[in-house]
């Protein structure tokens, strides 16, 4: 099952089930649906950062040419800046399985609207509509250019 950091993996249920409008919006078929996306990829993120963690205890970090120590400790630096990303991630990944415990999943934070099945399935720890999403970072544009 490969993933992209921000990319969800797709699990063998995917293609036996997907959401529809025609059913209970967040009933029980849809928020097992999105309990397992949402753990299947926090787990394909761990499995990530756990191979990080031995390459980084089993292979020297010392290279002997200054050149190629410098490409190494860039490379390294990278990847660890995007596993802070990916810890952050599993963070809003909880707290989105949390929500599905809570009976709060799928409802947005601001308006207590539905979110929309096309949204979910793209980005499942979505707090908020598309609409309270774009009204929430134009005005955090506007903070920024003040």
């Amino acid at each position: 099952m490969a993933t992209v950091a921000n990319e969800t993996p797709t699990t063998a249920s995917d293609a036996e089930y997907r959401p529809s409008a025609d059913e209970p919006f967040m009933g029980e078929k849809q928020l097992n649906y999105f309990r397992e996306k949402l753990t299947a990829w926090k787990d394909a993120l761990l499995r990530e950062g756990k191979d990080t963690l031995n390459t980084l205890q089993n292979e020297p970090l010392r290279e002997p040419d200054v050149t190629d120590r410098a490409s190494s400790e860039t490379d390294w630096s990278i990847e660890l800046r995007t596993r802070d990303r990916q810890r952050k991630l599993i963070s809003k990944i909880d707290a989105a399985l949390r929500r599905i415990e809570d009976g709060e999943y799928g409802y947005c934070d601001v308006t207590g609207e539905p979110i929309s099945l096309k949204r979910l399935e793209a980005r499942p720890i979505a707090t908020m509509t598309l609409e309270a999403q774009e009204k929430h970072e134009r005005q955090e544009k506007v903070s920024r250019d003040e």
